[in-house]
C-alpha cells in the first residue's frame, strides 16, 4: 500500500516536470532548423511538437490514475503489459535514462560557470553539483522539496525574463527571410522537417517526470495527471514564444552560431540579449542557461531514485535499496549519484545519450500501448480509458513510431544496438526473476 502523508503538491509536481523539460535545447536547436526550414515552419514545427508532448502527457495522465505509485515506465509497464518491460525500461532508467542526463548537465553547468569567471574546470564543478545535490535531496523531505523549489523559481523568473525582453525590445514583424538552402522548388523539405521534429522531441522531453515520484504527492490520483498536463502545457507555451523572438530577431547568418556552441558555449539566445543589452545580456543568458541545467540534474535526482526503490521493491535491485513507498530513497539517492559520477569521469556521454534516447522513446510508447491493451480487456472492473486519451494515445504512439523508424532507418548500429541491450535486458529478466519478492499490488 501506498504510505500516507505525501509532501508533494501540485506545485511542486509542476516543478518537477518544467525543470525536467526546460534545457538548453530550446536555446539551440531553431538554429539547426532554420538552415533548411523558413520561419513559418520552424513554428508548425514547435506547435506539432507541443501537440505529440501533449498527447503523451494526456495519455500517461490517465495511467497515473491506474496506477498512483513511484516508478514511471518501470512501474506501468509492469503492472499493466509484463513485469520484463517493466524491468528493462528501469534498468534503463539507472544506467543511461536518469544518470548520463545527469552527468551531461553537470558537465554543461560546469562548462557555463567558466563563462561566468568560476575557477574551476567543468569536470569538477559537475561532480561537486552532483555531490551537493545528492546531499540535498537526501537530507529529507523538507530540504529536497524547498531546495528544487528555489531552483524552479528562479529558472522560471530568467526565462520569463527572457521572453519578456525579446518581445518588448525585439522585433515582432512577421520574418522575411529564407533559409540558405531555399532553392525554386516548392517542395517541401520533408527530411529536414522530421530533424527538425527529433530536436523538437528531445527539447520536450520530460514531461513524465511527476511519474516517476508518484507515491510522494498527497493526492497522487489527483496531482499526477494535473502536473503532467499543466507542466507541459507551461512548457509549450514558453517554447513557442522564444522561437517566435528567434524568428522574429534573427538572420540565417545569425543562426549559424549553433555550430559553434560546443567551443564557444554561445546560444541564440546569447545573440539576443547581447543585442539588446550588451555585454550585460551575454552573462544573463549564461547564468539563466546555469541555473536550468542546475535545475534539471536536480529533478532528475529526485525522480530517479524513485525508479530504483521500486525495482528494489519488488525484487529487480538489492534488498538494501528497498524503502517504505512514500519516503526518500537515501541509498537509491547515493546510488545514481555514483553512477552519475562514474560516467561523467568516463567522457563517452554524448553517443551513450543517443543510443539509449531511442530506448526510453520506445518504452513511453510501450506505456500508451498498455492503454490500448486496457480498452480491449473484457474485465469489466477495470476503468477503462475514454476517446480523448485513446487519441492522445494513438499520437503518442504514432509518432514515437515515426521517430524510431527514422532514427533506424538513418543508423543501422543504433537498430543492432538497441537489439543487443534489449536482448541483455530479457537475459537479466530471466535470471533474477526465480529470486524476485512478490510485489505488493498496485493501489
Amino acid at each position: 500500500m501506498r504510505a500516507s502523508g505525501g509532501h508533494l503538491g501540485l506545485r511542486s509536481g509542476i516543478g518537477l516536470v518544467v525543470s525536467n523539460m526546460v534545457g538548453a535545447g530550446v536555446f539551440i536547436s531553431a538554429g539547426f532548423m532554420a538552415q533548411d526550414l523558413t520561419p513559418g515552419l520552424i513554428l508548425i514545427s514547435w506547435v506539432l511538437g507541443a501537440l505529440i508532448a501533449m498527447s503523451g502527457a494526456r495519455a500517461y495522465a490517465t495511467v497515473a490514475t491506474w496506477v498512483p505509485r513511484s516508478g514511471g515506465e518501470y512501474r506501468y509497464l509492469s503492472d499493466l503489459l509484463h513485469p520484463a518491460l517493466g524491468c528493462l525500461a528501469g534498468w534503463g532508467s539507472l544506467l543511461v535514462g536518469f544518470s548520463a542526463p545527469i552527468a551531461v548537465d553537470a558537465l554543461a553547468a560546469g562548462e557555463f560557470a567558466r563563462t561566468l569567471g568560476v575557477p574551476l574546470s567543468p569536470a569538477v564543478f559537475g561532480a561537486g553539483m552532483i555531490v551537493v545535490l545528492g546531499f540535498v535531496h537526501a537530507m529529507g523531505r523538507h530540504a529536497s522539496k524547498h531546495g528544487h523549489n528555489l531552483l524552479f523559481i528562479g529558472n522560471g523568473l530568467l526565462l520569463a525574463g527572457f521572453v519578456i525582453t525579446g518581445l518588448f525590445f525585439g522585433s515582432n514583424n512577421w520574418p522575411t527571410w529564407v533559409p540558405a538552402t531555399a532553392s525554386a522548388s516548392t517542395t517541401f523539405p520533408k527530411e529536414a522537417f522530421a530533424r527538425g521534429l527529433f530536436f523538437i522531441a528531445f527539447a520536450f522531453s520530460g514531461w513524465n517526470a511527476a511519474t516517476y515520484a508518484a507515491s510522494e504527492f498527497r493526492d497522487p490520483k489527483r496531482d499526477v495527471p494535473r502536473a503532467l498536463l499543466i507542466g507541459c502545457g507551461l512548457v509549450a507555451v514558453l517554447y513557442l514564444a522564444v522561437n517566435w523572438v528567434f524568428v522574429a530577431n534573427l538572420t540565417p547568418n545569425d543562426f549559424k552560431v549553433v555550430f559553434g556552441y560546443d567551443e564557444s558555449k554561445v546560444t541564440l539566445g546569447h545573440v539576443i540579449l547581447s543585442r539588446i543589452l550588451g555585454s550585460t545580456g551575454g552573462f544573463i543568458m549564461s547564468l539563466l542557461v546555469l541555473v536550468a541545467f542546475v535545475s534539471a540534474a536536480s529533478a532528475m535526482t529526485v525522480v530517479g531514485p524513485r525508479v530504483y526503490a521500486s525495482m528494489a521493491q519488488d525484487g529487480y535491485l538489492p534488498a538494501f535499496l528497498r524503502v517504505e513507498e512514500g519516503t526518500v530513497p537515501v541509498k537509491a539517492i547515493v546510488l545514481q549519484c555514483i553512477v552519475a559520477l562514474s560516467i561523467l569521469a568516463t567522457h563517452t556521454l554524448q553517443q551513450a545519450l543517443a543510443n539509449v534516447g531511442a530506448i526510453l522513446t520506445l518504452f513511453a510508447a510501450l506505456v500508451s500501448v498498455s492503454i490500448f491493451r486496457r480498452a480491449l480487456s473484457r474485465d469489466a472492473g477495470l476503468e477503462k480509458p475514454n476517446a480523448l486519451t485513446l487519441a492522445a494515445a494513438s499520437i503518442h504512439v504514432g509518432s514515437s513510431v515515426f521517430m524510431l523508424y527514422f532514427g533506424f532507418k538513418d543508423s543501422t548500429r543504433l537498430l543492432i544496438w538497441v537489439g543487443a541491450v534489449l536482448a541483455a535486458g530479457l537475459t537479466f529478466w530471466a535470471i533474477v526473476r526465480p529470486r524476485k519478492v512478490d510485489a505488493p499490488a498496485a493501489t
